[in-house]
C-alpha cells in the first residue's frame, strides 16, 4: 500500500506517514459499475443481478461503512449479500477473522486481496473495503466507493424494499454532488491528511481546512433538519460516517482536537439524530473502529494500545432535532432490524 490507500492494506504494516510531506489520497479505483444495462467499457458486463454479487466491507472503515447504511436503508439485503472482513489487517490485505476458520463463507477466500488478484493478477494498488465481488468468477468488480453508494440508489431501484428511501432524487442532485464533494476534500479525507501529516506545515493546513469546514456546515445546519433538503440523503451518509469516528478516534488518534464532536453543539445533535435513525447507529461497532486505527496505525500508536474512553453512552441522549421538523426517510419508512449476522454485538455499540 502507498499511504495514500488509508485504509486499505499493502506495504509494511503501519506505515501511513512520510516525513515532510502532505497526505494525498490515491483515488484511482477500479471504476467498474454495476448498472442495469450492464454496459462497461472493454466489452465487460454487470448487469443488476440478485445474488450474483457480494458486498465486501469492514464495519471499522467509514468508506465501508456508508455502504453499509445505503445498502440497509434501501433494502438491498435479499439481493446482495453482505461479507465482513475484521477491524485490523496485515501488510498485504483485508482479512475474514471474523469467519469460521478465517475463510469468507460464500466467496472461500481467506483475503480479500485474493478477489483482487483474481481478476489482476498483478494488481499494484491498495487493497481497499468496501469492494464488489462477483461470486462465480471470485473476482471483484469495483472497489470504487464513491459512485458504489450512488448506483445502489440509481442502478438498483428495481430491487429496493417497499418504502425505500430516496437518497439521492434526481431535482436535488447537483446540490448534493456539490456538498458531498467539498465534505470529502474538507472532512471525510481531511481528517487523514490531519492524522498522515508528514510535518507541520501540512498538519496546520489540514488542521485549519477541517474546522473551517466544520464550522461551515453546522451554520448550514443550524436552521435545517439534515444537509440537502428535508429529508436524509447521501450526503448525510456521507458525513455521518466521520462525525460518529471523531471523538472516539479523529479527536486525538489524528490530532483533530481543536474540538470534540460533543462540544460543537449543532454537529452533536444532528449526529446523533441520525446515530438513532434506524440504519445508521445501528450499523457502528466503536469497538472494531477503535481497534483498527489504533492497532493498524503503528507509526501514529507504536504500542498499539487501544484507549477505554471516551464515554459512548450520550449517543442515545435526547438531541431535539425533530423541532426543525424534516421528515428523515420522505415518503416511505424506516428500514426493519438488521438481519441475523449483521447485528452490531452487545456491547460494541452506544
Amino acid at each position: 500500500m502507498s499511504n495514500e490507500d488509508a485504509d486499505s492494506g499493502t506495504e509494511s504494516s503501519g506505515g501511513y506517514v512520510t516525513t515532510g510531506e502532505e497526505f494525498v489520497r490515491d483515488t484511482n479505483y477500479i471504476d467498474n459499475r454495476i448498472t442495469r444495462d450492464g454496459i462497461g467499457p472493454e466489452g465487460e458486463t454487470f448487469p443488476v443481478e440478485p445474488d450474483r454479487y457480494r458486498l465486501i466491507v469492514a464495519r471499522a472503515c467509514p468508506w465501508a461503512n456508508r455502504a453499509i447504511i445505503v445498502r440497509r436503508l434501501l433494502g438491498l439485503e435479499s439481493v446482495l449479500s453482505m461479507g465482513m472482513c475484521g477491524p485490523t489487517h496485515d501488510s498485504d490485505s483485508w482479512t475474514f477473522d471474523l469467519d469460521p476458520d478465517g475463510v469468507d463463507p460464500v466467496l472461500g477466500i481467506p483475503r480479500l486481496k485474493d478477489a483482487y488478484l483474481k481478476r489482476y493478477p498483478d494488481y499494484p494498488r491498495g487493497i481497499t473495503v468496501p469492494a464488489i465481488v462477483d461470486i462465480p468468477t471470485g473476482a471483484v468488480v469495483t472497489n470504487e466507493f464513491r459512485q458504489m453508494t450512488l448506483d445502489f440508489s440509481t442502478e438498483w431501484v428495481e430491487h429496493h424494499r417497499e418504502g425505500a428511501p430516496d437518497l439521492y432524487p434526481e431535482q436535488r442532485r447537483e446540490e448534493i454532488d456539490d456538498v458531498i464533494d467539498v465534505i470529502f476534500k474538507d472532512v471525510n479525507n481531511g481528517v487523514y491528511r490531519c492524522g498522515f501529516a508528514g510535518d507541520q506545515r501540512a498538519y496546520d493546513t489540514a488542521y485549519d481546512r477541517l474546522f473551517e469546514r466544520l464550522d461551515q456546515l453546522s451554520d448550514r445546519l443550524r436552521e435545517q433538519r439534515y444537509l440537502v433538503s428535508d429529508t436524509i440523503t447521501e450526503a448525510d451518509v456521507r458525513l455521518f460516517t466521520t462525525l460518529v469516528r471523531f471523538d472516539p478516534v479523529y479527536h486525538g488518534h489524528f490530532k483533530c482536537n481543536r474540538s470534540t464532536l460533543s462540544a460543537m453543539p449543532v454537529l452533536w445533535a444532528y449526529a446523533r439524530d441520525l446515530f438513532q435513525t434506524p440504519g445508521f447507529g445501528d450499523t457502528v461497532d466503536f469497538t472494531q473502529i477503535k481497534q483498527h486505527y489504533y492497532m493498524v496505525h503503528t507509526d501514529i500508536n507504536p504500542t498499539a494500545i487501544v484507549p477505554r474512553g471516551p464515554d459512548l453512552s450520550n449517543w442515545r441522549s435526547p438531541h431535539h432535532r425533530e423541532e426543525l421538523g424534516g421528515r428523515p426517510f420522505g415518503d416511505g419508512t424506516p428500514p426493519p432490524p438488521p438481519r441475523d449476522g449483521e447485528v452490531v454485538p452487545a456491547g460494541q455499540g452506544a
